[in-house]
């Protein structure tokens, strides 16, 4: 309440200070022949109101006070005009750009992908249409320094230079998706590409906005569910894929109307698909109690098991959007049931007799394991842009998500994680002298739960408090930005910790499970604090470099802090920091853990104007304390608890622990593009990540591989092609406990076609994925072994727009 009591104060302290100041101003834009540019945007920095140019280039906007026009239009580079507040008459020149310019609306001042100081790409229009799957990973993994983690192709997470899970945060619309991907690989995340209007990849740590869980990135997924643009007519857009290597069929539509300031939107997507194929590979050996079988030939396959999905999706929203005022709700609902390859659970007898009927009847009634996912989602919108001289916009985003996630063994529930979280995000924009910056409070707080065999994880609430500050002030050609968050980051469990009686017979340890559990209350509180500076300069038109130094904290999720259990996704037992192993037995011992801490550099040099251009970026990670898993050794089963694994049987699981240690991360990526001519461009992009403990200890484990790719497009009449080749290498920087990854090499290939039907901008498409039909496995996998990439695919399609 004290939080809400100083925005309502800040609210109305701007709104009885406004100015009555009015103006108009006019103009033309043109392009460097004076030729006039027609819808190109024109908008008031920091308000809410837009117009665009007509055919001859001339625009009218109405402002308040002094302020900035900020003038964008596709293919040219943005450009900034200061106003004073009194009637002008502008004539503004673009220069055209050899890339796209697009407004990042994950970096909170507006700035676009050409602007940030931070490395940042972005998927919007046609591109992300054609490159969007059914998961997040796979629709990103093409980008540089991006790779995916892939429990096949319906969960598969992005791996942001080699940092995944809880150190990548996935937004929607810049409020977190609030599902159980970070919990494990096997859990796919909530975001649907194909109803995005672009999706944002923000490389290095974005901790001061959205809090520690982006120590290592941001991917922010945006939609217009909530219209924040005025919508006079009625648009939509409907589209239909077959993919043949999986026989899946996805259909999306999407309607937007409004009316005299009030809007309306629906998007919605359905897809369904079966088992995906793949170039024939052997299987890896399972353990066979039988002496003297023999073990030369081994079985193949060419397709994964259950890897179905069946997925729908179906979102509202509404808005009002006045001069000053915006406001709007969202409602959205995803229920989909996908397969879980390679989930295979371990059962254990305790009597020969019962262990043969098990198995009889096991064989005969056993259906693979698959996922039931089930979300609810909430979020709403307020803006207001002031007549202040120093407040400029005041807007407010809450969320609320109800997030199911249900695993289906031999037709029955058995392991439910739910995680229902609450986030608001508050933020004030202001001008303070010839500083520009937003601050802000920020609120989330998540209640976890796990229910089954798989509850490896104790349920928890975390609650974080959050306050945070971006400035940024040019001096001539270089704009620099400094950042501050405080965090507060509460975490509360409820830990049982049962005693393994191993002397006595299983069912006498049934009688007394109850009875040995010893059920601990932890609550920890933390305080993570981040800092950043950065700096870019545009020392020539259309060229630039940006250096940016970061430190940001992290504390442990309760999967890092808590987990005690097995884990049969990966076929390992877990168990969290918190935790000691002392003769074969497990105590419960949450003392002095301490904060993962990243200082981080990233120094970018970019090129976008004429027909040469290029983005490189360099960046080292040095994190002290940094939580990842670790072989102890021991093994466990059942009726034996911890032991040697020279002793155990051999379907015993073996034991992973997370320790904290000091890591460093090191690498480049790159993107070069040269138009040929005007009908031929050729791009070179790559990645290499470096990821090893300190002190010689070792490198850490499944690191993406390095890659390098290709990419020529090539445009005549109404037809658009391309083609990409892309090489991953063997990745044999490995732990003691890995496998080397042998290299591949990717040809993907696509065509389309532009329709002409009158009011309908239809086109025809289609899309070969791996040409080659290659054998790739990846080595970020838990289960690569098990689920080699997809062979050839055609996706055939068509969309339209009207």
């Amino acid at each position: 309440m004290k939080q809400v009591s100083i925005l309502s104060s800040a609210v109305a302290a701007a709104l009885f200070s406004q100015s009555t100041m009015a103006a108009v101003i006019t103009g033309q834009v043109l392009d460097k022949n004076q030729q006039p540019i027609s819808n190109a945007e024109i908008h008031v920095h920091g308000k809410s109101q837009s117009v665009v140019t007509d055919k001859q280039g001339q625009f009218k906007i109405d402002v308040d006070n002094q302020g900035q026009l900020h003038i964008s239009k596709n293919n040219f580079i943005d450009k900034r005009i200061a106003i004073n507040g009194d009637d002008q008459n502008l004539v503004v020149t673009l220069t055209p750009t050899s890339v796209e310019t697009v407004v990042v609306y994950a970096s909170a001042l507006h700035k676009n992908s050409l602007e940030m100081i931070s490395p940042v790409n972005v998927l919007a229009g046609d591109e992300l249409k054609d490159k969007a799957k059914p998961t997040l990973g796979e629709t990103l993994k093409g980008l540089p320094g991006v790779n995916a983690s892939y429990f096949g192709p319906v969960s598969s997470s992005p791996i942001i230079r080699g940092l995944d899970g809880p150190r990548v945060k996935i937004t929607q619309n810049g409020l977190d998706s609030s599902d159980a991907s970070r919990i494990g690989p096997d859990h796919a995340t909530s975001n649907d590409s194909l109803a995005a209007e672009q999706i944002e990849v923000l490389r290095g740590p974005a901790t001061l906005l959205y809090g520690s869980g982006a120590i290592g990135g941001v991917v922010n997924v945006v939609d217009n569910r909530i219209p924040t643009d005025n919508i006079d007519t009625l648009t939509g857009a409907a589209q239909y894929t077959h993919d043949t290597v999986s026989n899946t069929n996805t259909y999306a539509a999407k309607l937007e109307t409004g009316n005299d300031g009030f809007n309306f939107h629906f998007d919605g997507t359905k897809r369904k698909g079966h088992d995906y194929k793949t170039p024939t590979f052997e299987l890896p050996e399972e353990h066979d109690e039988h002496e003297g079988e023999d073990h030369e030939e081994h079985e193949t396959a060419n397709s994964v098991e259950n890897t179905f999905i069946d997925s729908q999706t179906v979102n509202f929203g509404t808005s009002y959007v006045g001069d000053h005022l915006t406001l709007g709700v969202s409602y959205g609902r995803i229920e989909t049931d996908y397969g879980i390859p390679a989930h295979s659970h371990h059962h254990h007898a305790h009597d020969e007799q019962d262990e043969d009927e098990h198995e009889d009847e096991h064989d005969q009634h056993e259906e693979p394991v698959f996922a039931q996912l089930e979300q609810d989602r909430w979020q709403g919108y307020m803006s207001y842009a002031l007549h202040d001289n120093w407040i400029e916009n005041i807007s407010l985003r809450v969320g609320y998500t109800d997030y199911k996630h249900a695993e289906i063994e031999d037709g029955a529930v058995g392991t439910v994680f739910t995680n229902k979280t609450t986030e608001a995000r508050a933020t004030v924009e202001h001008k303070l002298g010839l500083w520009h910056g937003m601050a802000g409070y920020h609120y989330t707080e998540s209640d976890y739960d796990a229910d089954g065999e798989e509850a490896f994880t104790p349920a928890s609430v975390t609650k974080t408090n959050a306050i945070f500050m971006l400035e940024e002030r040019q001096f001539g050609d270089v704009t620099v930005e400094l950042g501050a968050r405080l965090e507060d980051y509460q975490i509360d469990s409820a830990v049982s910790m049962a005693e393994h009686h191993h002397d006595h017979d299983h069912e006498e340890e049934e009688e007394h499970h109850d009875e040995e559990a010893e059920i601990i209350n932890y609550s920890e509180d933390f305080t993570n604090l981040s800092l950043s500076a950065g700096a870019i300069w545009q020392y020539q038109e259309g060229q630039s470099v940006a250096l940016s130094v970061s430190r940001s904290e992290r504390a442990p999720l309760s999967a890092e802090l808590l987990s005690n259990g097995v884990h049969i996704a990966t076929g390992t037992y877990e168990l969290g920091l918190g935790y000691h192993i002392e003769d074969s037995e497990i105590h419960f011992e949450p003392e002095d853990i301490e904060q993962e801490t990243a200082t981080n550099f990233d120094l970018s040099f970019r090129r976008f104007i004429g027909d040469f251009g290029y983005t490189v970026n360099f960046f080292y990670n040095d994190i002290e304390n940094y939580y990842y898993q670790q072989n102890t050794g021991l093994v466990f089963d059942e009726e034996h608890g911890l032991e040697s694994a020279a002793e155990a049987d051999e379907d015993a699981m073996a034991v992973y622990q997370f320790s904290s240690k000091d890591a460093k991360l090191y690498g480049i990526e790159f993107d070069v593009h040269y138009q040929v001519t005007p009908s031929a461009l050729v791009k070179v992009f790559g990645d290499s990540t470096t990821a090893k403990l300190k002190d010689d200890e070792g490198y850490l484990p499944r690191i993406p591989a390095n890659k390098l790719g290709s990419e020529l497009q090539y445009t005549i009449a109404d037809w658009k092609f391309s083609l990409t080749g892309t090489h991953y290498f063997e990745q044999s920087d490995i732990t003691a406990y890995e496998t080397k990854t042998d290299g591949y090499t990717l040809f993907d290939a696509s065509a389309n076609y532009q329709l002409d039907l009158g009011p309908v901008d239809t086109q025809l498409y289609i899309n070969v994925d791996n040409l080659t039909d290659e054998l790739g496995f990846v080595h970020s996998s838990f289960i690569k072994e098990k689920a080699p990439l997809p062979g050839r695919n055609f996706s055939l399609g068509i969309r339209g727009y009207f």
